[in-house]
């Protein structure tokens, strides 16, 4: 009952900090004059990736290697076979060339560039945590200065622009409420999962993975609900490489992560590469440089895939 309860009151977290973080975006695009596809990249992006980076600093350091590694792989089949399905399902997003000219190819390098660091040895070192840290600090600086809006965005009558400390009390309070609800969420999640005697890497493939990707579909559904869809898809590509660059960098450099569960690696990393892979001919197909809601019923029936194939 007690894990019920945490799982509950963790939903209700996660939507009022969706909500609030968002306002704050909005309010920091217009403030700054950035494109908010930029602001969903990063302050966004961060945000909704925190609970990945706590989640996986905190399992590697207590000797989980597997739910580590299995949370940030998890996560990012889960934004875009879940999340982005469910999103493009409620509205489909029209796609702008800097999309897969920049933001794509930069979720591909970082998935390869990782893919490649672990596969060969089953370790993520610490020299490699940096090189992912160094990679995320030139993407961070390449969009501050280069990015152009990748998504034809509609703009909302309610984009009124807030006073500095209401933005910082919004991105304040959305944050930690994201953070808290992840918590409670997974808790409860895990709580439930290890009664029925599942592996680590299953468990953060799938529960602790869904459960950290629920920040961003919180976000998400709410931006698009709010036609905010550049801040939706921005949120999507860019905590991918947050999950990747940052969690997974940041994590190794505290400690070097050792791969327990060869699944991970004869299975997991594939369907990663074959999910961040299959956003770009989506995008062009059917209809060119959009993603709509024949689109999402693919990326769910890819992730309903994945996951019967990872629980069976």
């Amino acid at each position: 009952m007690g894990n019920l309860l945490f799982i509950v009151l963790g939903l209700v977290l996660l939507i009022a900090g969706g909500n609030w973080l968002l306002k704050s975006a909005v309010a920091l695009s217009l403030r700054l004059y950035i494109p908010k596809i930029i602001i969903g990249m990063t302050v966004v992006s961060f945000a909704t990736s925190a609970p990945e980076l706590i989640v996986s600093v905190k399992a590697a350091l207590d000797g989980f290697p597997d739910l580590s590694l299995g949370n940030v792989v998890g996560s990012n089949i889960a934004n875009l076979g879940l999340v982005l399905a469910i999103t493009i399902i409620m509205g489909s997003i029209n796609v702008r060339k800097s999309f897969y000219t920049t933001d794509w190819p930069v979720m591909m390098v970082a998935s390869l560039l990782f893919c490649g660091f672990i596969y060969f040895d089953g370790v993520l070192q610490q020299y490699e945590g940096i090189i992912l840290v160094s990679l995320l600090f030139v993407f961070l600086v390449y969009l501050l200065r280069f990015q152009k809006t990748a998504v034809v965005d509609e703009m909302p009558e309610d984009d009124v622009p807030l006073p500095l400390y209401k933005i910082a009390l919004f991105l304040g309070i959305g944050g930690t409420a994201l953070w808290g609800g992840s918590e409670l969420l997974i808790d409860g999640a895990i709580g439930l999962a290890s009664s029925f005697g599942v592996s680590d890497r299953v468990i953060g493939i799938t529960i602790v993975s869904v459960g950290t990707s629920i920040p961003e579909l919180a976000a998400s559904v709410i931006a698009v609900l709010k036609k905010e869809k550049a801040i939706s898809l921005g949120n999507l590509i860019g905590s991918n490489i947050f999950n990747l660059l940052a969690v997974l960098g940041i994590t190794s450099i505290i400690t070097p992560i050792t791969v327990m569960d060869e699944g991970l690696l004869s299975s997991d990393i594939f369907w990663m590469l074959g999910i961040s892979f299959l956003i770009l001919p989506l995008v062009f197909f059917p209809k060119g440089l959009r993603l709509g809601w024949r689109d999402g019923l693919i990326l769910l029936a890819f992730y309903a895939t994945f996951i019967y194939f990872t629980i069976k």
